[in-house]
């Protein structure tokens, strides 16, 4: 028994005809007795009975029929909720990004999203870089807004924007303008660092840009929390490296410097799971984003910024 076989079932049924259900089928009349024949066979019954040119369901067809409208009712359901069409797509969509790109870079781009896709219901998860792309890459996530450079085989990846890491160093005195300074290696010898937890990808690309410098840092304290990082350092705790876009608001109770000819960034990007049959508005949604975010300029290049 197959689908295609209670489909034709049950329009001669209705139709109480193989032929006028065959017509109805673009069938002919042979192929539609032959798939009767099949599926009464299969089902070790009898379903019709002639009563002069018209057939007859017996009781057991009649009972069939039943299962057989309920089946393909719930099969079009299925159809419809998983047809690969962005307008028409209600899944649950599941977008993973990290706190500081949510906070200083997603608030415009997601309001504007959801007045495009407005039927949509969006869930949101926060979370480190390693866990978006395990989470991509088991199907957790339709998409992820992560931080490069990470391993990133078997994804796909569209860039957005570069985004600078500078080194955070306490000020006694509220720093009125913005301004990121020259420091030289030697000076951050001796400092104690407040950085995020050795498992990230953000500690990783700052051990090695330790590691390229010949720094050796002193960490005092880590978290996960850029801006628990970024409010011990302005409470005199220690130095920092931190991404540029968290910076440019609160009561900036630091200095920024950047080690010159030793420029530290992160690439953010899009990923995504190549599946043989992709969900299209997994890249409707990508390109929408890609579109809001891609070449952002860094909120603090300006005249005091260089």
């Amino acid at each position: 028994m197959d689908l295609r076989q209670l489909e034709l079932f049950l329009a001669v049924i209705e139709q109480s005809s193989v032929t006028k259900a065959a017509a109805r089928m673009g069938l002919s009349t042979s192929a539609v007795s032959l798939q009767l024949r099949n599926l009464a066979a299969g089902m070790r019954m009898e379903l019709f009975v002639k009563s002069g040119k018209r057939l007859l369901p017996t009781p057991a067809a009649l009972r069939l029929a039943e299962h057989a409208r309920s089946l393909l009712q719930h099969v079009d359901q299925i159809e419809r909720e998983f047809e690969n069409d962005p307008a028409k797509d209600s899944r649950p969509f599941y977008l993973a990004c990290g706190a500081t790109t949510l906070i200083y870079r997603l608030g415009r781009p997601l309001r504007l999203l959801r007045k495009q896709f407005p039927h949509i219901t969006m869930r949101i998860t926060v979370m480190p870089t390693e866990e978006m792309v395990a989470g991509v890459l088991d199907r957790r996530f339709d998409l992820a807004l992560v931080s490069l450079p990470f391993p990133t085989a078997d994804l796909g990846v569209m860039p957005l924007f570069d985004e600078e890491m500078l080194i955070l160093r306490p000020s006694a005195k509220r720093m009125r303008s913005w301004h990121v300074g020259a420091i030289q290696p030697p000076e951050l010898a001796g400092a104690s660092f407040l950085l995020y937890p050795k498992r990230s990808n953000m500690r990783a690309m700052i051990d090695q840009f330790f590691l390229e410098t010949g720094i050796q840092p002193k960490v005092t304290m880590e978290a996960d929390d850029t801006e628990v990082i970024k409010g011990l350092v302005e409470s005199g705790f220690g130095y920092s490296i931190l991404p540029e876009f968290a910076l440019h608001s609160g009561s900036r109770f630091f200095q920024a410097f950047r080690v010159p000819g030793r420029r530290l960034g992160r690439v953010q990007a899009l990923v995504y799971a190549k599946p043989e049959n992709p969900r299209a508005l997994t890249m409707s949604i990508a390109r929408f984003l890609h579109g809001a975010l891609a070449g952002a300029r860094n909120p603090g290049r300006g005249g005091g910024s260089k």
